[in-house]
């Protein structure tokens, strides 16, 4: 479950990705064009400290770009160079907005939602002490591989896109993903995963595979895969 406040954000995430987008290898888009949210979706944080959310905007008339993000509440040790930018939240205070691939919470929940269909968290808006749903702005549909979902240890994507190592002989970098021109490698224990940066439909692999509807988009996206 994921608790979310009514709440002013400076600069808002919107305006964070504006000038953040445009550096990196997979973008595609107007560089310096507003971006604006297509939909999005969110995973829970077992501990409930770290708020993770993918965003899937637009640069311009540009295609859709998936961005998964996390929230701190304090800067990460070691992750200057997956830093998105810091925001100020009239309810929680300053935020650190972080590419959830360099974030080691991030990796494990794909994982549950690739191998084992763990889908999206449901999101409530606190109101007068009371709980109201929010409706969610897509659907996910993962796969059921019976494998076992990891938990670590992680490796993160690098900066610029694509894989960077955790540990000796685990390299990688920017590759090609089914339908589409980027993917950002991340791992956990044994299973490598791809997170599609410019989603597209196309066949989800037999090793796994996450995929997204949303309003205007009735053909399945692949939004991420083991491999």
């Amino acid at each position: 479950m994921a608790l979310l406040h009514r709440a002013e954000l400076r600069p808002s995430k919107l305006e964070l990705l504006a000038g953040w987008l445009p550096g990196r290898q997979w973008f595609a888009g107007e560089a310096g064009a507003p971006v604006s949210r297509v939909a999005a979706y969110r995973f829970d944080d077992p501990a409930g400290e770290v708020g993770v959310e993918t965003l899937l905007v637009r640069a311009g008339d540009g295609p859709v770009l998936q961005v998964p993000l996390t929230y701190r509440g304090a800067p990460l040790a070691g992750a200057d160079e997956h830093l998105v930018g810091v925001i100020e939240h009239s309810v929680l205070g300053r935020r650190w907005a972080y590419d959830a691939c360099g974030d080691p919470v991030y990796p494990p929940l794909l994982a549950a939602a690739v191998l084992a269909d763990a889908g999206q968290a449901e999101e409530y808006f606190e109101v007068d002490g009371k709980r109201e749903a929010r409706p969610a702005s897509m659907t996910l549909s993962g796969s059921r591989t019976g494998r076992p979902v990891p938990t670590g240890p992680v490796s993160a994507g690098s900066a610029d896109g694509g894989a960077v190592s955790a540990g000796p002989g685990d390299g990688g970098a920017v590759s090609a993903g089914p339908g589409d021109g980027g993917v950002t490698v991340v791992r956990v224990g044994d299973v490598e995963l791809a997170v599609v940066r410019r989603p597209a439909p196309a066949d989800v692999p037999a090793a796994g595979g996450l995929a997204g509807t949303w309003p205007g988009q009735d053909e399945p996206v692949l939004l991420g895969y083991a491999r």
